[in-house]
């Protein structure tokens, strides 16, 4: 439910903060929102030439944005005003500060609904960024319980997914062959995050010798020597299965060395369910997660695999809270032709939903892309979709499809993406060389949450 302070709640007094740190992504959509391109903000020569300054110079709006921030979204809350806000700039904001945004409430208006603010911007060595006051007109009504109008979805954090999980036990993991500096690091960080707990499976030696040239402490993990990366895998995949271990890392090894050790038949870790891969990408121009399957494991899925893609991401947008999630069967256009099979497998798996085949989610299909997701594109051609313009689920056409989506949403627009391989018996953390920290760490802590809804038999009580 969406909360405020209403004017009559406010007190002189009342304070609220906020701590954000400015990065290469903040720097990049400020400046494609606002127009700003000025180069002191793109590169640390053009810094040094023109500022003098070693570091590139974030934008001083961007701290002055958090302050609408924190006026819009805590103190008073949704339906403030603006009136107007006088800043002053004491400092630059670089890459990598910290900035903390404290307000507080100095002056209530006579007319009953004007709130003056004090406001203060600090670095992380406490020196003043900004300071200056702002003037708002606060709210004067509350949102009620029962206004089903007044719920929304807030913005997808996966920092809030690894905050969210944190709360349960540490789950064991079988970190496969982290045999480079990334895989390894990736997955200490899940551990020191209290995500999981590494067995890592592995040539000993070089794992050791590996976390000596990188500074990375893995004393209090336990390790499984093995000659090499099939070796691994089949360790891996051993551990999974008598149970010791509920989630499963990809580490430095082929993505076909280890899929081929889960699908054995007598082995491995199939069920009845085919494997299918989700993305999970925060976008920075869309409301919430979009999910995107299956960009990595079948490669031109037929309508009964699809049936098992489209099953198997549902219940993972459950195990993230997401009750009733809408999917969109993609395809090159919204209306069925013959000629293009995706169409007429989408209207299949509509079908299927209609009559109960498929459960717990709202779908509708063929959509293209650009009514998927956008309102006013299925407006304009008169697409009537609870769906369409809306979607939380992208069902793409084919591999390529998905891999060439997922992938310009993260290298044109900057999104974060979490990976994870479901249909096995434990969730797989299917990692890429060219994955950052953060993106492995995001695909443990939903790793998590699906093990951890697992263990709740998917209630609502185990959704994380």
């Amino acid at each position: 439910m969406i909360t405020n302070k209403t004017f009559n709640e406010i007190a002189i007094g009342d304070t609220a903060s906020l701590s954000r740190t400015l990065t290469k992504r903040d720097v990049d959509m400020f400046a494609m929102i606002s127009g700003d391109m000025n180069p002191i903000h793109f590169s640390d020569e053009f810094a040094m030439v023109l500022m003098e300054r070693h570091k590139l110079s974030g934008h001083s709006m961007w701290g002055g944005s958090l302050i609408s921030s924190l006026l819009g979204n805590e103190l008073p809350g949704p339906g403030t005003v603006y009136k107007s806000q006088q800043l002053v700039f004491h400092g630059t904001i670089e890459l990598g500060d910290t900035l903390t945004v404290l307000i507080r409430a100095k002056e209530k208006k006579s007319d009953g609904k004007t709130v003056v603010f004090d406001c203060r911007v600090v670095n992380q060595h406490d020196e003043e960024i900004i300071s200056g006051d702002a003037v708002v007109q606060a709210p004067t009504k509350k949102p009620t319980a029962d206004d089903d109008r007044l719920r929304y979805h807030p913005r997808h954090s996966f920092q809030n997914l690894i905050e969210r999980v944190r709360k349960y036990e540490p789950i064991p993991m079988a970190v496969c062959h982290p045999c480079s500096g990334t895989a390894l690091k990736g997955a200490v960080d899940a551990a020191e995050n209290d995500l999981i707990v590494p067995i890592l499976i592995g040539p000993a030696e070089r794992i050791k010798s590996l976390a000596e040239e990188n500074e990375i402490d893995i004393d209090s993990y336990e390790i499984i020597d093995t000659r090499h990366s099939h070796e691994s895998a089949a360790k891996a995949v051993e551990l999974c299965r008598s149970g010791k271990t509920e989630l499963l890392m990809k580490g430095s090894l082929h993505t076909d060395e280890i899929m081929s050790a889960v699908v054995k038949r007598d082995t491995g870790l199939r069920t009845e369910s085919r494997l299918s891969h989700v993305f999970i990408i925060n976008v920075p121009t869309y409301p919430k997660p979009l999910f995107v399957t299956d960009a990595a494991i079948n490669i031109y899925p037929n309508l009964e695999d699809k049936v098992h893609i489209v099953k198997n991401v549902i219940a993972l947008a459950h195990s993230l809270r997401i009750e009733l999630p809408k999917v969109a069967i993609l395809s090159a256009m919204e209306t069925i032709n013959p000629k293009i099979p995706s169409t007429l497998e989408a209207a299949v798996l509509c079908k299927m939903a209609d009559r109960g085949q498929i459960t717990g989610a709202l779908i509708d299909g063929p959509l293209a892309f650009d009514n998927a997701i956008s309102k006013e594109a299925a407006e304009i051609k008169g697409i009537q979709s609870q769906v369409a313009g809306d979607a939380d689920i992208l069902v793409v056409p084919d591999l390529e499809a998905g891999n060439i989506l997922a992938k310009q949403l993260q290298y044109l627009v900057n999104a974060d993406a979490a990976g994870i391989v479901l249909g096995a018996r434990v969730p797989l953390v299917l990692t890429s060389r060219a994955d950052s920290p953060k993106a492995r760490l995001a695909s443990c802590a939903v790793a998590v949450a699906v093990a951890i809804a697992k263990r709740h038999g998917k209630s609502k009580e185990g959704a994380v």
